[in-house]
């Protein structure tokens, strides 16, 4: 099996990200999440259709997670500044899709593919924000909505299309 992860790594199809906490020798033995490159690929592979994915909100999920992953990536290749992205997963199972580290400061994003968002939707972010205290810089929920709210402290519901705005 790590032979094939490996391979697909090589040919850009796959890509390891890191889980992320506070002590970095932690995350070398800690198991990472897997994301395809290409969701329509993913999808293929999976065997979905439009019509299939219209009714498994779970899977539509993870592949807009799996998107937004891919494009955070792509943005941030064009900074003058190294991003560098890891999930999160507390012993408790609190999780928070994806975090990224620029120098010092820390963020989060949470990626949602429904329409609506809640305070229990930053139970992760708020985790992730405890954690790094003034390293904290933002939290984010990307939605499939239509305004920016605030949630508190640094944590906002921002709709998906803002990644296409400039």
């Amino acid at each position: 099996m790590t032979e094939y992860v490996s391979l697909l790594e090589h040919l850009f199809l796959l890509e390891r990200f890191p889980p992320w906490h506070h002590n970095r020798l932690s995350r070398l033995i800690k198991t990472p999440k897997l994301h395809i490159a290409d969701t329509g690929l993913a999808s293929s592979l999976l065997g979905m259709t439009a019509a299939s994915l219209a009714t498994d909100r779970g899977m539509v999920g993870k592949l807009v997670e799996t998107f937004v992953f891919q494009e955070l990536r792509r943005q941030s290749s064009w900074q003058d500044h190294s991003n560098h992205f890891f999930h999160y997963r507390d012993k408790d199972g609190v999780e928070v899709d994806i975090v990224i580290e620029q120098g010092p400061r820390v963020s989060g994003v949470e990626v949602k593919s429904g329409s609506t968002v809640t305070a229990s939707d930053f139970r992760g972010l708020r985790a992730l924000q405890d954690a790094t205290q003034e390293r904290f810089a933002a939290g984010v929920v990307l939605y499939d909505g239509e305004e920016v709210v605030r949630f508190g402290e640094g944590l906002f519901a921002v709709p998906l299309a803002v990644l296409w705005q400039c």
